[in-house]
C-alpha cells in the first residue's frame, strides 16, 4: 500500500500595492498543480506585503520549521522567486529541505534539482 505524497503551499506577495487576491490566485495556482500531480495538500503557508529578499518573513520560517520536523513531503509554490528573490537564500531553503527530504516544486518549472539552483 503506498500513501499519497503530503504537499505544503508556500505563497508570497511583496508590496501593499498588491492585494491578497496574489496569494489567493498562487495558491489555487498550487492547488491545481497538486491535484493533476496526486499530492494530497496539508498546510498553506503565506507572507504578505513582505519582500522576499529577506528570509525573516514568519510564513517561510514556519514552512522550513515544518519541513525540518518532516509535517510534508514536498512544498508547492508557484515559482522559485517566490520563495525568495535572494539566490543564497534558495540555496539555503533547497539544501535545508533536501537533508530532511522534503522536495521542491514549481508549478512554472516542475520539480527543482540542484541544477536548478545553480543555474539561477
Amino acid at each position: 500500500m503506498t500513501s499519497q505524497m503530503r504537499a505544503a503551499i508556500y505563497a508570497r506577495f511583496s508590496t501593499d500595492l498588491q492585494s491578497d487576491a496574489s496569494i489567493d490566485d498562487q495558491i489555487r495556482s498550487c492547488r491545481d498543480y497538486a491535484a493533476r500531480q496526486g499530492l494530497t495538500v496539508v498546510e498553506t503557508y503565506a507572507d504578505r506585503a513582505v519582500s522576499g529578499a529577506s528570509l525573516m518573513r514568519s510564513g517561510i520560517q514556519k514552512l522550513m520549521r515544518d519541513g525540518r520536523n518532516s509535517e510534508f513531503d514536498v512544498v508547492i509554490s508557484e515559482g522559485l522567486d517566490r520563495l525568495s528573490r535572494n539566490q543564497s537564500d534558495i540555496a539555503q531553503i533547497y539544501q535545508m529541505l533536501a537533508f530532511a527530504e522534503v522536495m521542491i516544486e514549481t508549478v512554472a518549472e516542475g520539480a527543482i534539482s540542484e541544477m536548478h539552483i545553480g543555474l539561477k
